[in-house]
């Protein structure tokens, strides 16, 4: 059976930096869902655990008290909605969640692709090439998976976000393409070993016909090793949350993807 598109577990409210559009609340988010006939959605503000040290001012206030701001989340019999949040690896692995808090959400995104923040995300010698962004990108996410953490509700973010190469699109491409295969196997491997979830970002997958085999490369492998999908529209305003049905029924097509690659969240 084709996968459906049921369920979306990356998407901000107000409450991250990045939004502060009041008008991504979380009645807004469950109509969204209610629209599109999912079942299954998930709020995932950025975070960063006051405890952990290392955050850049960006990311400090937006500890679990401020994220928090939106619970109770609406309750719908239609839809269960869940409480998860966006943390953040930096350059020198770290990532901004101590352990008991992973206890107290639904679910956990990762990014290792937040290649922008030069210093904090990567090394400005790392950041000076395609091929220095090709070798954190891959460091990264295998450092990820080398972690002793509760997989089975978590999720690896945008892989091929396009922040990776800010500037121009053709140093993103780049990166893609000098992913090694080889490599990429190993670690999707690993990924699916450990049963963490495979995001297909609405933004990533967003491409020009053109770019598709570049772009989806990576999922291709990922598919191939055994790992299972989730989609997350990344929406951090309502339009955002419109225009997310049809990018993903798009990929889900072009990836050929059934209802046994989807990747269910353990609770």
């Amino acid at each position: 059976m084709r996968y459906t598109f049921d369920h979306d577990y990356h998407i901000h409210s107000k409450l991250s930096t990045c939004s502060r559009d009041e008008a991504q609340n979380a009645e807004r988010i469950l109509k969204y869902a209610l629209d599109n006939g999912l079942r299954r959605i998930c709020v995932t503000d950025h975070f960063w655990d006051r405890t952990i040290p290392g955050a850049i001012d960006w990311y400090k206030p937006q500890d679990f008290e401020w994220i928090s701001q939106i619970l109770p989340l609406p309750k719908n019999e239609n839809v269960d909605f869940m409480f998860g949040a966006e943390t953040e690896m930096a350059k020198d692995f770290t990532i901004g969640m101590e352990r008991a808090t992973y206890d107290k959400l639904d679910f956990v995104i990762v990014p290792t692709t937040h290649l922008n923040n030069k210093g904090f995300g990567l090394s400005d010698e790392d950041a000076a090439s395609v091929e220095g962004r090709a070798k954190v990108w891959l460091e990264k996410f295998n450092a990820l998976l080398a972690k002793d953490l509760p997989f089975r509700k978590m999720g690896v973010a945008h892989l091929a976000c396009g922040l990776i190469a800010p500037g121009k699109r053709s140093d993103y491409l780049a990166v893609l393409d000098l992913l090694p295969e080889k490599e990429l196997v190993k670690s999707f491997t690993r990924a699916a070993e450990v049963g963490i979830g495979v995001e297909l970002n609405s933004s990533d997958m967003n491409f020009k016909e053109a770019e598709a085999q570049t772009v989806l490369r990576m999922f291709e492998i990922a598919k191939k090793c055994g790992c299972k999908f989730y989609m997350g529209s990344d929406a951090h305003h309502p339009a955002d949350l419109d225009r997310a049905k049809g990018i993903f029924e798009r990929a889900i097509d072009y990836l050929e993807l059934k209802e046994t690659d989807k990747f269910y969240i353990e609770r």
